[in-house]
């Protein structure tokens, strides 16, 4: 059981959100849910009946808990979720998956239809990004900085100055 668990609070869709991320991410699974019963209890959770007071999943090994919480709170750029992509063609997979915000793509970061945040990285990028070669690093970096999708090939010719 991992230590720390991430907690995601939705407006009303939490549902949606989970049956959407276990359809992207491999390994996933809809551990749980537990709704909001009749809400003559509580005058504040008024339109709640049957909402996501607790639901608990899994995407690919990484546990997560989320619930529908109203709109009092919206996700925003200060957290992110990295995925670490074998290869350019898992870049492509998720990016093509998760990017529904244009205006907020940027060096490898994508905003998805629930307005979380996710960093679809390839994993050559760290190997890029600390190389032997200073002005290879620095050309690397400059290059990324003008990338919406992260593009392997371009990095790895900024590297070698081709």
């Amino acid at each position: 059981m991992q230590k720390i668990t991430p907690s995601l609070w939705f407006d009303n869709n939490a549902e949606e959100a989970m049956n959407y991320y276990v359809s992207v991410f491999k390994n996933s699974k809809i551990n749980s849910i537990d709704r909001y019963p009749d809400e003559s209890w509580d005058e504040h959770f008024k339109g709640m009946k049957d909402k996501v007071l607790n639901g608990n999943f899994t995407l690919d090994g990484q546990d997560f808990i989320c619930l529908d919480g109203g709109p009092y709170f919206k996700f925003n750029e200060a957290v992110s979720f990295t995925i670490d992509c074998e290869d350019q063609a898992e870049v492509d997979y998720y990016w093509e998956k998760l990017s529904h915000v244009p205006e907020s793509e940027q060096c490898g970061w994508c905003k998805d239809k629930f307005g979380m945040s996710w960093q679809v990285v390839p994993r050559r990028m760290g190997e890029l990004l600390t190389g032997d070669d200073p002005e290879g690093v620095k050309r690397t970096t400059m290059a990324m900085m003008k990338m919406h999708k992260l593009d392997v090939a371009a990095l790895e010719a900024a590297y070698d100055g081709r």
